[in-house]
């Protein structure tokens, strides 16, 4: 599923759209949607051009502490797509002199990074998800990172594409809100909200609504 469906740099839809229209139902506050490069983010969260990213992890910050927190929303994972022509990548060591398509300025698991910074794997950062896809779709690339529930979605969209699954689950891990500091409502407000959205299972109804688009079920 989309986290962000974005067109001409304006959100259209997504669990992020669903999300801000619950909020915005839920405490009665406008939301506007900015979009914001990952490598920026948190500079924008900081001198409050935005005001929260409701997709991120306190490990992928750098400045972390900098934030507050939300309660975890819903588990995700980092998986793999790869070639159905090629050899399976069962984990890290399979990967080694291999080029992987990634996100531009993302931070992946520890072990990940590492084989990146010690030249045991290539990260190769493209911008969009559908350009990887067409990458990895013609051997460009020998498999690309992503959320799970992205990757899947993609899939369901394109049943023609030659790639598959790699068995391998990179990282498991929350997903969870980020306010900075000049959040315009009291955070545990907010973190209120969020809590009862996913105590209420009105979180995971937004994840299957976003399946539901691409004719997907739960894999």
């Amino acid at each position: 599923m989309p986290y962000a469906q974005v067109s001409d740099h304006a959100l259209l839809g997504g669990f992020v759209f669903r999300l801000g229209e619950r909020i915005t139902k839920e405490l009665s506050v406008s939301v506007n949607f900015i979009e914001t490069p990952n490598k920026r983010i948190e500079e924008s969260l900081k001198n409050g051009r935005i005001h929260l990213i409701c997709n991120s992890n306190p490990e992928w910050m750098v400045d972390a502490s900098a934030y507050h927190w939300s309660p975890p929303l819903f588990e995700e994972e980092d998986a793999l797509l790869q070639h159905r022509d090629t050899p399976s990548i069962q984990g890290l060591a399979d990967l080694k002199g291999k080029v992987l398509g990634t996100s531009l300025g993302f931070a992946y698991s520890l072990p990940l990074m590492e084989a990146f910074a010690n030249h045991d794997v290539e990260r190769k950062d493209v911008r969009d998800l559908d350009t990887r896809l067409n990458l990895l779709s013609h051997k460009r690339l020998d498999a690309i990172i992503d959320m799970r529930r992205s990757l899947a979605y993609e899939l369901a969209t394109r049943p023609d594409a030659p790639l598959v699954f790699s068995p391998w689950v990179v990282e498991r891990y929350y997903i969870h809100c980020a306010y900075g500091s000049q959040l315009p409502i009291p955070a545990d407000r907010l973190d209120a909200a969020l809590q009862k959205l996913r105590d209420s299972g009105e979180l995971e109804a937004l994840l299957r609504g976003e399946q539901r688009r691409a004719g997907l079920q739960d894999r």
